[in-house]
């Protein structure tokens, strides 16, 4: 405010519009600075204010500073918060220097703060909490305590523009605090500390404020300072709502009320009211009399009743909904979406095959390798395409073109000739030839892949052993010769099938029964031996919800409809469609129900037993959803015991005479469902990091549009990676050719709804030719992604493996090549360093001209960006970590800059360079999560 005058006419404004502030408390004074009263006219409450033990030893001083200010708050035990109404119904909530929280805690604060809840937050919040935990609590607070400072500092303004409420001298002073590191997007820092860099004291976004000391400790801060920051707060939130909303309250929250830590309400229920999932739940909650199967059932019947897909039929719908069929001899009309869309596929092989030859160019010259054109091809694809694949439009490229490229750049010639004469050939609707040579040009284009030479960077290079491979094995010898292969082609992660069907691969002293074709064997034993040997990660990959399987039943000589081993001792856990089947029509798998405690009880057991016997560096989930479904149809899936006890306890309706024509209860139950899969996601990554911290956590999942999915299968898997549960995503992005690969993966690659987690697409081996495999493999590292997943070790034959040993084969070198989700600061440094490698290569023997000033100021931030990336490698520190994202942000606002020559002539290569930037930038942003950090 400019003065004190105006200041009071803008208050009495607010206060006339509102009515919502005493008239007699019109001003309070703080230093010769007015400020706007905090208590209500109706001397309602404003604000509530969270008791923990962390904060107990400080409580004194909170609530003489709170006094002081003359808010009348509301008092909430931190213990009693299980759900988003237990938050209570005050506009405000202030969390002094609370340190842990648990998952449901913290999933209970996000859906309090998205029915309009404004947060104030003070010291390391969530600190000590899981990773999960702190991710999400990241995202809502808008950054996170990095590091305390050694010595008391001056906080002071920032330089950049300050929001109004915060631009008060009384707000500044001397404090004993820390840095707070902000998110990217959304956050203002209105206040920092008076160090080096000047690092952020004070973050806001629109919902909340994050100070960044322990609020109410005469150690920390001066009361009179505490009081300005927090009167600041509160009055900037108040203010910001408009004059209908202030007295609003937040829905479904608790409207209990204590002043005192002794007479706070405590266990008042509202928990089984906005619970995101069952833990917590007695048994005799779910205990329910209720018949699975039921006559009242609704079906539309004007609805046709269609069989909702299996996974393996929903993989192949997916990939058919992106497919781009390209028949040899087709005259079907081309329409122009299918024209652009062939063009620029070969536009894209093209710069596949480019940026394949530079990594070789330039890993070559730093062995000291000489480049020339005869040894970059000196061995092509040819020898890996398919007979089919040849023949015919290598003869026509033969006819046509004046006879097949025998080198890399007669290659692209011929290519970009057939590219340029494309349209020409649709617009005279030669249909017929425009695919002839479209199918030409790719197989040129294939066959110009350099094969004889690594090109592979730190990479997660993963694939699936399947229970069948296993089998088959026998023993450990045989076992053995499967992890050679392997090893020898670069995989340097496994998944390895350990749970499946219902029965584990091991003995196991938690689950009712080995796999009966294993006899006298441990494999799971024998695979982390092998795998550790071999400098490999072994990952247990396990079946969650999906408790049975027909198919394997037929294969041990089973009845057809026997529900698997867990499900014959405990009918009662198995869930149900809405006519009472256990298994969908047409599928081929019985579910447990994810709502029964018993069910989440015992697979928590089981996966604790197999990280806590076995040295498996990761667990990966499988099957972590619902059957799929078909709701327009009334094909639902989800009406087990304990989940329509439940639903039932929640809304006073049993769900299963609920159907899609009924909007708001359909979303509740939809939701309901979803909240057990996220809830149960949540409580696995909580309890098994616990008793393995550096456990590698990832989830097998479906590459569905969310909503769709969440409609289909209930699998919310952009919550589980936001919060911070799960370390990798592998979704099924599994096609027969590269470019429907790609639409498969680039919504979810390009997505900025993954938080800290890494994705890895997956690859499907079955029926793909090798060189298609390739390509995909290709397409993977001109992404933004850190690697890829291979499925499966059944379909990996010995072409694969040759292929892949000359490309991508173990590095034969006295330190082991890192692996991006175990060491991600490493793997940055050194996928930095070979980026450098091409750019210089490029610049030497490119003979456009460029400005001397341009490559030297391009080489002086590269070289800060290098420096900046292998300090942090080093020497891991929540202060190296900011020194390298701070360089790496100003490098990439610069790049395209720095890189305009290049645009011009080969836009594709400029294009990797700028995805394999932003992985490096996201696997800073993951390491920040898994690395522990040292000031």
């Amino acid at each position: 405010m400019k003065n004190r005058k105006e200041f009071h006419e803008k208050a009495n404004s607010h206060i006339k519009k509102a009515g919502f502030f005493i008239l007699s408390f019109n001003f309070l004074i703080l230093n010769n600075f007015s400020i706007l009263p905090v208590t209500a006219a109706t001397e309602e409450p404003v604000l509530s204010v969270v008791h923990s033990q962390e904060n107990a030893n400080q409580w004194t001083g909170i609530t003489d500073r709170l006094q002081t200010i003359g808010v009348k708050y509301c008092v909430i035990p931190l213990t009693d918060v299980k759900s988003g109404a237990d938050w209570g119904d005050r506009r405000i909530l202030f969390l002094p220097n609370i340190e842990t929280l648990t998952p449901t805690q913290a999933i209970a604060l996000e859906d309090w703060m998205s029915k309009g809840g404004r947060l104030i937050a003070s010291g390391p919040v969530g600190s000590l909490s899981s990773p999960g935990v702190r991710q999400l609590l990241r995202s809502l607070l808008g950054g996170y305590w990095g590091f305390s400072l050694s010595e008391i500092e001056q906080i002071k303004p920032t330089k950049t523009k300050i929001p109004e409420w915060a631009n008060q001298t009384e707000l500044f002073g001397k404090i004993r605090g820390g840095v707070v590191i902000p998110n990217d997007m959304g956050t203002e820092s209105p206040a920092v500390w008076n160090s080096k860099d000047n690092p952020a004291a004070v973050v806001t976004t629109e919902r909340t404020t994050f100070l960044g000391w322990r609020w109410g400790t005469d150690t920390a801060s001066a009361a009179e300072l505490d009081n300005a920051w927090l009167k600041a707060s509160i009055n900037h939130y108040l203010t910001a709502l408009a004059p209908s909303n202030r007295m609003k309250k937040i829905a479904g929250g608790s409207p209990n009320c204590s002043t005192t830590v002794a007479a706070a309400p405590r266990g008042q229920g509202a928990g089984e009211q906005g619970s995101r999932g069952a833990e917590g739940q007695s048994s005799s909650s779910s205990s329910s009399s209720l018949p699975p199967k039921t006559a009242t059932a609704p079906i539309p019947r004007a609805l046709p009743i269609v069989k909702p897909p299996s996974s393996q039929e929903a993989i192949d719908q997916l990939e058919q909904a992106v497919r781009l069929d390209v028949a040899p001899n087709s005259n079907e009309p081309i329409d122009n979406n299918q024209a652009i869309a062939l063009q620029q596929e070969l536009e894209n092989l093209i710069g596949r095959v480019e940026s394949a030859h530079l990594a070789v160019s330039a890993n070559a010259v730093k062995e000291g390798i000489g480049i020339s054109e005869g040894k970059q091809t000196s061995r092509h694809l040819e020898t890996y395409t398919p007979q089919s694949v040849k023949e015919q439009p290598i003869q026509l490229a033969s006819t046509k073109l004046g006879g097949l490229a025998t080198s890399k750049d007669q290659a692209l010639a011929q290519v970009r000739v057939i590219a340029k004469n494309l349209p020409q050939l649709i617009a005279q609707k030669n249909y017929a030839l425009a695919r002839q040579q479209w199918l030409a040009a790719k197989t040129i284009l294939w066959q110009q892949f350099p094969v004889d030479r690594r090109l592979a960077q730190p990479e997660i290079r993963a694939v699936w052993l399947d229970r069948g491979t296993i089998v088959r094995a026998g023993s450990k010898a045989g076992l053995a010769q499967i992890f050679d292969r392997l090893a020898q082609t670069g995989i340097n992660t496994v998944f390895f099938e350990t749970v499946n069907a219902g029965y584990t691969i091991y003995p196991s002293q938690v689950a009712k029964e080995q796999n009966p074709l294993i006899r006298g064997w441990n494999p799971l034993e024998d695979a982390v031996k092998l795998a550790h040997e071999r400098d490999m990660e072994l990952h247990a990959w396990v079946w969650t919800f999906a408790a049975g399987n027909q198919r394997h039943n037929e294969i041990i000589n089973v009845s057809p409809n026997y529900p698997g081993p867990v499900l014959a001792a405990h009918p009662d856990w198995a869930n149900y469609d809405n006519l009472g089947n256990m298994i969908p029509v047409g599928q081929t798998k019985p579910f447990f129900d994810p709502a029964n405690p018993e069910v989440r009880q015992y697979l928590l057991k089981l996966y604790e037993e197999i990280v806590t016997r076995y040295d498996v560096d990761g667990l990966q989930l499988d099957y972590i959803r619902y059957p799929f479904q078909d709701p327009s149809a009334g094909r639902i899936y989800g009406y087990g015991k304990a989940a329509r006890a439940q639903f039932q306890q929640l809304t006073g309706i049993d769900p299963i005479n609920i159907s899609p024509s009924q909007p708001e209860l359909w979303q509740k139950w939809t939701a309901f469902r979803t909240k057990q899969v996220d809830s149960f996601v949540a409580k696995v990554s909580e309890q098994l990091r616990q008793k393995r911290p550096n456990l590698i956590l990832s989830v097998a999942v479906f590459p569905l549009p969310e909503q769709e999915r969440i409609q289909k299968i209930q699998q919310n898997w952009e919550t589980w990676a936001r919060r911070g549960d799960v370390d990798l995503i592998v979704p099924m992005t599994y096609a027969l050719d590269t470019s429907r690969f790609q639409r498969l993966a680039q919504p979810w690659i390009a997505s900025k709804q993954l938080g800290a987690t890494l994705l890895v697409p997956g690859i499907r081996l079955l029926s793909l030719p090798t060189i298609g495999a390739f390509d995909q493999l290709q397409l993977v590292r001109d992404l933004p992604v850190s690697g890829y997943a291979l499925f499966a070790a059944e379909n990996f034959n010995n072409e694969l493996q040759k292929l892949f040993i000359s490309t991508q084969g173990k590095v034969q070198s006295t330190k082991s090549e890192p692996i991006p989700h175990r060491q991600p600061f490493q793997t940055a440094a050194i996928r930095y360093t070979a980026l450098q490698r091409e750019w210089k290569f490029v610049f030497q023997n490119d003979p456009q001209e460029r400005p001397a000033r341009t490559i030297s100021d391009f080489n002086n931030q590269a070289e800060v960006l290098r420096s900046a990336l292998n300090q942090l490698a080093a020497s891991p520190s929540p202060s190296n970590l900011l020194v390298a994202k701070a360089s790496l942000t100003r490098f990439q606002s610069q790049f395209r800059v720095l890189m305009s020559q290049e645009i011009k002539s080969n836009s594709y290569q400029v294009k990797v360079w700028e995805n394999r930037l932003v992985t490096i930038e996201r696997l800073l942003r993951y390491g920040e999560r898994r690395v522990q950090l040292h000031p």
